[in-house]
């Protein structure tokens, strides 16, 4: 089957009728539809560059076969997902869609009007007169070659004048469609996959006084750089990954067949889509070309929040014999938080979290920031801060002994110093290679995994504490 005879059977216009129109295509007027002809926009973005445009249009189409150029759609279109139905009417029969991207600019001009003729238009220097003389484009590649009637030169001697735009060069990127309708005035539906579309969720924290609670705003950022701007917009956002086909680049002229002040609470709905989930705004919103935009997305306040230092260690240690492993060790700060009651109970998207503590002054100060990845409803947020200024440790190895050639034992002495005037809780976490057995330990260890020691230390305050332990390893 010819590709002539797939459109045929595809479109369900007869092979004749066909023909015969497309042999009248090009001969029939062009309707031009611009965005002061949008109904609607509905847009929905996900994380991974990729957004799905739909826009309802009304536009008046004459009976029988037309070119409609839909203008002002996004110049990252994927033409190839590009679908036009009608939504009020009579339907439409879609015989060929083309999307033509290249956009009006000197060198497109002058690119297209090779081999063609333009007129030079130059000044006389003395009595600026001015003449024309026409010529034809030899090239524009790396410089313009013009051919006179007498001679050729190069570069521009004056100015180019052309005798039209060519029909496949646009000042905008525009989908032209050739279809065939009963008449009349109708609402039809454009939607397309498009790139340039981006979005990404942050998250400013507050800590109180105490750092007990925290104040949590969140703020989505919606980049635009598609092309096209969509005002008045229905926004939904998609957080999750969603796999994609990755194809190699194509042809693009084809047919195509069917840290910011506290949030104010959003008026943002969540449900849950497949296996992602979808953020839908109540108030629509317009996304210029070229701009970055931040909606807000949640706000909960006095949200409890515990404090943790971690000490961690690692597998090396166990394996040879060592003096002074480390010296003014800084325990890493955390911040954790359930995701649940309150305010909270949502599914959060993934984002930067900036958080801020107040000083002595009331005054708000930055204290660090961490990456959360999508994270459910009733899961618990941890995000590292920084390292602890005031608290540190000393590690070192007391003892060593070889008992085989694949059994080793050695001691380890860790002393915590807290300069601070409160007491804390440094939690102790040691990788361990192979398989091994504690022999004896000042403090009692939790075993969290097959391979990781912890012990909690209370190191009081302007004091210190010490653990001592003997581990056998076995591998």
């Amino acid at each position: 089957m010819t590709t002539l005879q797939r459109i045929a059977r595809i479109s369900l216009i007869p092979l004749s009728t066909l023909l015969a129109g497309i042999a009248h295509a090009q001969s029939a007027k062009e309707i031009v539809s611009t965005s002061g002809e949008r109904e609607a926009t509905a847009i929905t973005v996900y994380n991974d560059d990729l957004a799905l445009v739909k826009e309802r249009r009304k536009i008046a189409l004459p009976s029988g076969l037309a070119r409609l150029s839909l203008r002002e759609v996004s110049a990252k279109m994927r033409p190839e997902t590009a679908l036009l139905r009608a939504v009020s009417g009579s339907p439409i029969s879609l015989i060929e869609q083309n999307f033509d991207f290249d956009l009006l600019t000197p060198q497109k001009l002058l690119e297209k009007y090779v081999g063609e003729e333009v007129r030079v238009l130059r000044m006389h220097p003395t009595t600026g007169e001015e003449r024309s003389e026409k010529a034809t484009v030899l090239s524009s590649n790396n410089g313009t070659v013009l051919r006179f009637a007498d001679r050729i030169e190069t570069g521009i001697p004056g100015r180019l004048a052309f005798d039209s735009v060519p029909a496949n060069l646009r000042d905008r990127p525009t989908l032209s469609v050739l279809l065939d309708a009963a008449g009349g005035s109708q609402s039809l539906e454009l939607s397309y996959l498009t790139g340039g579309l981006a979005w990404k969720a942050d998250f400013v924290a507050n800590l109180s006084s105490d750092g007990k609670h925290m104040d949590l705003s969140g703020w989505v950022t919606l980049t635009n750089r598609s092309g096209a701007a969509y005002d008045n917009a229905k926004l939904q956002l998609v957080a999750g990954t969603v796999n994609r086909v990755r194809q190699q680049p194509a042809m693009m002229d084809m047919a195509v067949m069917a840290a910011p002040a506290r949030a104010k609470r959003a008026e943002v709905a969540q449900e849950s889509l497949m296996d992602y989930h979808l953020y839908s705004f109540e108030r629509p919103t317009s996304i210029a070309d070229n701009q970055t935009k931040q909606l807000a997305l949640l706000s909960a306040s006095s949200i409890p929040v515990s404090r943790e230092y971690l000490l961690a260690g690692n597998d090396y240690y166990y394996r040879e014999r060592y003096g002074q492993i480390g010296q003014k060790l800084k325990p890493a700060v955390f911040v954790e938080f359930a995701n649940k009651g309150g305010e909270l109970g949502k599914p959060l998207p993934a984002g930067v979290v900036r958080v801020y503590a107040k000083d002595s002054q009331g005054a708000a100060q930055f204290v660090g920031e961490d990456k959360i990845e999508h994270t459910a409803k009733n899961e618990t947020v941890k995000l590292k801060l920084g390292e602890a200024f005031d608290i540190t440790a000393e590690r070192k190895q007391t003892n060593y002994k070889r008992i085989a050639d694949n059994v080793i034992e050695s001691s380890y002495r860790i002393e915590l110093r807290n300069a601070r005037d409160e007491t804390v809780t440094v939690r102790v976490q040691e990788p361990l290679p192979g398989d091994w057995e504690m022999i004896q330990e000042s403090h009692k260890h939790s075993k969290e995994s097959a391979r990781v020691a912890a012990w909690p230390i209370t190191v009081p305050a302007g004091g210190s504490s010490v653990l001592d332990y003997t581990v056998r390893v076995r591998w």
